[in-house]
């Protein structure tokens, strides 16, 4: 009896200190998280502190980022600083959203003058597009850029198409000098598009559900799609888009002197087209064309006959710089909802007339 009883305190006393060095290394390891997380919260803080006292006061923009870039022989060679340089820009994406909106553009262009491409080094742009156009005002603002930036240098420009050159990427590559595609690649879509909108006032009425909009100033709710429209509350909008329309139109037949402007009117409209039928309407100068092609062509209108750098340019991206602007939303315990109204847009391209190629 006294070795069971022995036996039976032994075993009482082991359950109960397994039972404590269990308890005691669960606590121990949810400790050790929540002081890590707590660490890293704290260290991002201080960066992000760090980061907005540096950005008090004139903010310099960051200057662009350059990539040797092959050239026509797909050589990458670093040449010495002295040596013209050929820029390469690329028109990737749709207009008005990530790099392709104007303060970046804009940057790169003047970025290209300044630094290690000081000195008129820059003799020649190439302008890569694969974009199917974007925000109206942007794609403007770009294509004023270049055709500036072309008078005020004395520098040739060429496009060459990669893919998709339609609207307002079409748009921007009628700054050109010359533009160029590759066999695949599709061309057009002049024309111009706000919208869509939705009315929803039917189902509402036979829910029983009814809405009021408080406005000064008539129309200043056209399109409401809470009420049944009104003939004529858009006449305004329409107004606006023919203006646009007819803009885009001269833009495109000034710089395409082979396209037909009654022609682009009546019969091509904002249809698009394959390369090699791009070239026979007058769209583009070549449709059979590649890189090598449009790299030479641009390098014997610079008059450039030896040596050449072929640099990419891009705008630079801090993620410093965007925790300083709070767009780490998260950090800040906020989550944003957006309502793109298309495959490709985001939710701030809503309610703006639209140079875009997006067939539904």
């Amino acid at each position: 009896m006294l070795i069971l009883e022995v036996l039976f305190r032994y075993h009482t006393l082991y359950m109960k200190f397994t039972r404590e060095s269990i308890f005691v290394s669960g606590l121990r390891a949810i400790c050790t998280t929540f002081g890590g997380v707590l660490g890293i919260c704290l260290a991002l803080a201080v960066v992000i502190i760090g980061v907005s006292s540096l950005s008090g006061g004139i903010d310099t923009p960051s200057t662009s980022d350059l990539t040797v870039a092959p050239d026509a022989n797909w050589k990458r060679k670093v040449l010495p600083d002295t040596t013209p340089v050929l820029l390469r820009i690329d028109v990737a994406g749709v207009i008005g959203q990530g790099s392709l909106k104007y303060e970046k553009f804009l940057n790169m262009l003047l970025d290209s003058r300044e630094g290690t491409l000081a000195n008129d080094r820059v003799k020649g742009i190439l302008l890569q597009i694969n974009s199917p156009g974007g925000y109206a005002t942007t794609s403007s603002d770009i294509y004023h850029l270049i055709k500036e930036y072309k008078a005020k240098f004395k520098v040739p420009v060429i496009a060459y198409v990669n893919g998709l050159c339609a609207s307002g990427g079409m748009y921007i590559a009628c700054a050109a000098d010359e533009i160029y595609a590759t066999p695949t690649s599709t061309i057009g879509s002049v024309g111009v598009r706000l919208g869509p909108a939705f009315n929803v006032s039917d189902p509402m009425e036979k829910a029983g559900v009814k809405s009021v909009t408080l406005t000064a100033g008539k129309d200043k709710d056209m399109l409401n799609p809470f009420r049944p429209w009104k003939e004529g509350e858009d006449d305004s909008l329409k107004a606006i888009i023919a203006s646009e329309y007819e803009r885009f139109v001269d833009v495109v037949t000034t710089s395409r002197k082979n396209l037909s402007k009654e022609k682009l009117i009546d019969t091509y409209g904002a249809h698009v087209f394959d390369a090699e039928k791009a070239q026979e309407l007058g769209y583009i100068d070549d449709g059979d064309a590649s890189y090598t092609v449009a790299v030479t062509a641009l390098a014997k209108a610079s008059g450039i006959e030896g040596d050449y750098q072929m640099v990419h340019m891009e705008p630079h991206q801090s993620v410093l710089k965007e925790l300083s602007e709070n767009k780490f939303n998260l950090l800040r315990g906020k989550i944003e909802h957006t309502f793109p109204q298309a495959p490709s847009l985001s939710s701030e391209m809503s309610g703006k007339l639209l140079f875009l190629y997006e067939p539904y």
